[in-house]
């Protein structure tokens, strides 16, 4: 007895001496939770994959939702790996039936629909998800991905049910999916690396109905958190999540950045909160605050507040480097244009007279102003529709369209548009011509107005500029409303097929503003997109491009390259040319963040 009370008196005295030093030390803090400040420039119009075609949109979408395949994060040329699948697919020697191998134990995110219970992903959903597009009620502006495509998928177009099942498209079991193709789509992988085939529950889609867009379930990255329409948007952590980080090429310079996050379990930060910043002034006064911790493509008209003025080439201003800032010029994956309706009837046509008032404008346009004065140097003139680093980009082709105001004027004389009275030129037939040009009403649109006007009057063609949102412009544009219009296209994935299908004449309605349909072009193209790449196929397309500049549908104007800029504390930023973002690899240093403010204060 006198032991035990020896020990339990020795016990309760170290006891004692423990509590007194837990007292007596600061309270360690905790974990604090690494929070990525980022902006989307525009709001969102829905989560739901089959619906949203939108950037905002869809820079969510590759985050909460899991298509079978994504780009590798580092490799370049951009290369396709597995995400969902433990493999590449298989494809059999016909190219026409591919067969897809899913992991095992990946999860739904939690959602009520499933009565508290965690629910596998199966191949059954990637069907599903695939047949949803089909789904007239939806109007998919993907459905072009696999409409004709599949073997039986002509049972949808007549009646679709969600219960007819089709031999192009079946689950094998539980984690095997088989697409059979009526001929071959080289293409095809990429269709499935796009956030449109990111998998979505049944039960999640039945439930909802056409309010799934409003309560996204999927099984990506991160999951929906709070959400402020068109405001703010937080995702958290999808810390089921089945992704670990593994590159499989790395480029010389990246070999630190690929040492950094390999085996990293995805994704890094706890939370991504973006906020939606429309006006350009403010994103950059917020990112100045700190309030952000990266900008992509600094707008034209602010990168005056970032460059370096008295630098011949892109370089951030010194107090900006100063505090630790970087600069990172890309080449994005995009191509801007000036497009003419070629069913309007005073710019549209292919006789010989329309022909020669498009080329006119087409060699009007000054591509060196437009880089120097508008893109500030972060552009080169595009010389066809595909940018560099785009599977069939020929570097040694040149367009016959140079900038030459000489020979533009004697065209349009040549074919009866000549200047009346009034200084303007007339239609050939005397009557007055008056062309318009949507733009929209932004500090870039007014610039871009400026260089229009300035090149229609280096003609003495007369142009009315009417403004509108550009949502309402291709509403108008997509019914052929609209004369001309300039715009850009940015890849959806990184093929040429993917910018030559925007002058295809079965796309007129749709991607196809121009409303350009002629055989000639058609039929390339058709031969085109059944081939994989290769120099019989950069020779279509150069064919193709040749077409493009006899006929001027569009003005090519050039492929930017964008001046992204990031805060000191961001850790692992690689831009990728062909996703939307890069949130999941991305890391805080959250220290390094609570420093730069406390100096700022």
């Amino acid at each position: 007895m006198k032991r035990f009370r020896t020990t339990l008196a020795a016990l309760l005295l170290a006891a004692a001496w423990l509590a007194a030093a837990w007292l007596a030390a600061p309270v360690a803090a905790a974990a604090q939770p690494k929070v990525l400040h980022a902006l989307l420039s525009t709001g969102e119009t829905g989560l739901d994959p089959a619906v949203a075609s939108d950037l905002a949109s869809l820079s969510l979408l590759e985050n909460l939702f899991d298509p079978m395949l994504r780009y590798d994060y580092l490799a370049r040329p951009v290369k396709l790996r597995p995400n969902t699948l433990v493999a590449m697919p298989e494809v059999d020697a016909a190219g026409t039936t591919w067969t897809f191998r899913l992991k095992h134990g990946m999860l739904f995110a939690a959602d009520p629909i499933f009565d508290g219970k965690r629910r596998e992903v199966t191949a059954d959903d990637y069907v599903y998800t695939i047949k949803r597009l089909y789904d007239p009620a939806l109007k998919s502006p993907w459905l072009f991905l696999f409409e004709g495509k599949l073997v039986g998928d002509e049972a949808w177009r007549d009646k679709f049910s969600y219960a007819t099942d089709i031999a192009g498209l079946r689950a094998l079991d539980r984690y095997t999916l088989q697409l059979r193709l009526k001929a071959p789509d080289p293409s095809l992988p990429f269709y499935l690396a796009l956030p449109a085939t990111g998998v979505v529950a049944r039960e999640a889609a039945e439930r909802y109905g056409s309010q799934l867009g409003n309560h996204p379930v999927g099984s990506g990255p991160f999951v929906i958190g709070e959400w402020k329409r068109s405001d703010r948007i937080t995702l958290l952590a999808n810390r089921d999540y089945h992704a670990r980080f593994h590159a499989e090429q790395v480029a010389p310079g990246d070999s630190a950045l690929a040492a950094a996050l390999e085996g990293k379990r995805l994704p890094l930060v706890d939370r991504v909160d973006v906020k939606i910043m429309e006006e350009y002034q403010s994103r950059m006064l917020g990112y100045l605050n700190g309030e952000f911790d990266y900008i992509e493509q600094v707008p034209e008209s602010m990168r005056d507040l970032v460059l370096d003025p008295a630098s011949q080439r892109p370089v951030l201003r010194p107090e900006l480097a100063r505090r630790g800032m970087v600069l990172d010029p890309f080449p994005v994956l995009q191509t801007y244009y000036m497009w003419m309706n070629m069913a309007d009837p005073v710019i549209g046509g292919y006789t010989p007279d329309k022909v020669a008032l498009r080329r006119a404008i087409a060699l009007a346009y000054d591509s060196a102003e437009d880089v120097a004065l508008l893109k500030k140097g972060l552009a080169i003139p595009a010389q066809t529709p595909l940018p560099p680093n785009v599977l069939g980009y020929d570097p040694a082709y040149r367009s016959p369209i140079v900038h030459n105001l000489p020979l533009a004027r004697a065209l349009l004389d040549r074919h009866g548009y000549r200047i009346g009275k009034d200084g303007w030129r007339t239609k050939p037939d005397g009557t007055p011509l008056l062309l318009t040009m949507h733009s929209e009403p932004t500090m870039v649109g007014r610039l871009r107005d400026e260089l229009w006007r300035k090149t229609f009057l280096s003609l003495r063609l007369q142009v009315a500029f009417k403004n509108d949102k550009k949502t309402e412009i291709i509403k108008a544009s997509r019914l052929g409303k609209v004369m001309m219009f300039e715009t850009n296209w940015v890849a959806d994935f990184p093929d040429g097929d993917n910018f030559y299908q925007l002058l295809y004449g079965g796309n007129v309605g749709r991607a196809n503003y121009a409303r350009f349909n002629l055989p000639a072009y058609n039929q390339r193209y058709e031969t085109a997109r059944r081939m994989a790449d290769s120099p019989e196929r950069t020779r279509l397309y150069n064919e193709m491009a040749d077409i493009l500049h006899a006929y001027n549908p569009w003005v090519l104007l050039t492929h930017p390259i964008s001046a992204d800029i990031r805060q000191p504390w961001l850790k692992n930023y690689k831009r990728h040319p062909v996703e939307f973002t890069n949130w999941r690899y991305l890391d805080i240093d959250a220290a390094g963040r609570d420093a730069a403010a406390t100096m700022a204060r």
